[in-house]
């Protein structure tokens, strides 16, 4: 008797019948995307969530081969401080609520408001803050490639690093 496997020989000796590898992001469009397929998971992210009013809460959701994801919630008034993320990239996607950006840069500052589905990615050297300056309070995720092992805090407005030196971790 005929068996698929008679007829079609064993699947996993014949390669191109096997599912793809899961390839993991390695452009920024495709770290930007993974961001969105996150956000889009509400019920994967969200009871995950804390609020705590003397100290920002963060998360880390999810790490990969060079990459580290963190969920951030921020109640009224809390803030990053003016820093950059080292030799580390980013995509920063608000989830709920709104948050304020602050960044300097060679054309001086620029301040953004993000709503619930912006997007922000930036380079090693992105100089900004990030408050959340509303009523309500927000939840944000933040991609890091490579993962986050240093973060330099700078004077409130000059841009230049403040005298406590930099975070690594």
């Amino acid at each position: 008797m005929n068996s698929d496997v008679s007829i079609a020989g064993d699947p996993l000796a014949v390669p191109h019948l096997l599912p793809p590898v899961p390839a993991h992001p390695v452009t920024v469009a495709e770290f930007a995307g993974l961001a969105r397929r996150i956000a889009d998971d509400r019920a994967h992210w969200a009871p995950r969530v804390r609020y705590d009013a003397t100290t920002r809460w963060y998360d880390r959701l999810r790490t990969g081969p060079g990459y580290e994801i963190w969920l951030l919630s921020w109640v009224p008034g809390q803030g990053s401080g003016l820093h950059d993320h080292g030799r580390s990239c980013g995509v920063l996607t608000v989830l709920e609520g709104a948050l304020t950006e602050r960044a300097l840069g060679g054309n001086g500052e620029v301040r953004r408001s993000l709503s619930a589905g912006h997007q922000r990615v930036f380079a090693p050297g992105y100089v900004h803050e990030v408050v959340n300056d509303s009523l309500e309070p927000a939840v944000s995720l933040h991609v890091y490639f490579p993962g986050l092992t240093e973060m330099t805090p700078y004077a409130c407005t000059s841009g230049t690093p403040a005298a406590e030196g930099t975070f690594t971790g």
